[in-house]
């Protein structure tokens, strides 16, 4: 897995790019989240776009950011999942735990309310 990120309006996007199969991503997401909320930054949405494949190692991740991002005070969303990875998610009853939006433009949008 690749992970590169920018600023939008005030929010981090995450992307995501290949297999998302926790591991040592795991700790990179997770390392990364809490610089984040250490230098103030607390809204952040993760792009699924360029995911191919997720496994439940890399479900465990998101949820640990989500977790991350909520005792911080702050919040993680997740945009652009892929059917298969949406279907995941509905399986899991994750869906419900986590906010998804079908951009990151969205997403970013859903900060501002």
């Amino acid at each position: 897995m690749k992970s590169k990120s920018k600023e939008v309006d005030g929010v981090t996007v995450i992307e995501l790019k290949g297999n998302v199969m926790g591991g040592p991503d795991a700790s990179t997401l997770n390392d990364q989240l809490h610089k984040l909320t250490e230098s103030g930054k607390k809204k952040v949405v993760i792009d699924l776009k360029e995911v191919n494949f997720m496994n439940s190692s890399g479900l465990g991740m998101l949820i640990g950011g989500l977790t991350t991002m909520k005792n911080a005070g702050g919040d993680l969303k997740i945009a652009n999942a892929s059917e298969k990875i949406e279907s995941l998610l509905m399986i899991t009853k994750l869906i419900t735990v986590f906010e998804h939006f079908d951009t990151v433009k969205n997403a970013v949008k859903s900060f501002k309310k």
